[in-house]
């Protein structure tokens, strides 16, 4: 990366904002929360730019926003998402079935449990692998394969709902 440390950061910024705001909207499930998680991200990945830029920033700044969720769910321990039925339906005629899957995913990954849905955004949404989830999350790989698995049943179960 060249120039000095602010423009390195505003490249950053606009390249991995939008991503790291879907990943926060999937966690939350709550567009303002969502968008609060990715500014307090890109403040904390900012203080840490120095060790962010010599690692994977991408990663970095995504391990950041991951364990303010995590820290801020365990602040509240009662927490309110936003009704599946509130979400928006979204309809852009050009993409409106990549739309209306989209919202369907969003609307299901809300039922789940916090746990379980950290789990099936790292491990499908984004990719990482059962290891890497694992770490990411600070938890063992029997406790990613377990939630895995039980958030996949209770996705089939809430589609299997649906089409009928």
């Amino acid at each position: 990366m060249s120039g000095s440390r602010d423009e390195q950061f505003e490249a950053f910024v606009a390249d991995v904002g939008p991503y790291l705001l879907r990943v926060a909207l999937l966690l939350s499930g709550d567009r303002s929360q969502a968008e609060d998680l990715v500014q307090t991200t890109f403040e904390r990945t900012y203080r840490s730019w120095e060790r962010a830029r010599r690692t994977d920033p991408r990663a970095y700044a995504r391990k950041v926003l991951v364990n303010l969720r995590i820290d801020r769910w365990r602040g509240l321990r009662l927490e309110v998402l936003t009704s599946p039925d509130t979400l928006p339906e979204g309809t852009t005629p050009s993409h409106a079935d990549t739309v209306d899957g989209r919202n369907e995913v969003v609307r299901l990954l809300a039922e789940l449990p916090l746990a379980q849905r950290r789990v099936v955004v790292l491990r499908h949404l984004l990719g990482l692998t059962e290891s890497e989830t694992a770490k990411e999350l600070a938890v063992s790989i029997g406790t990613v394969k377990s939630h895995n698995a039980r958030a996949l049943a209770r996705l089939r179960t809430l589609l299997t709902k649906g089409q009928q």
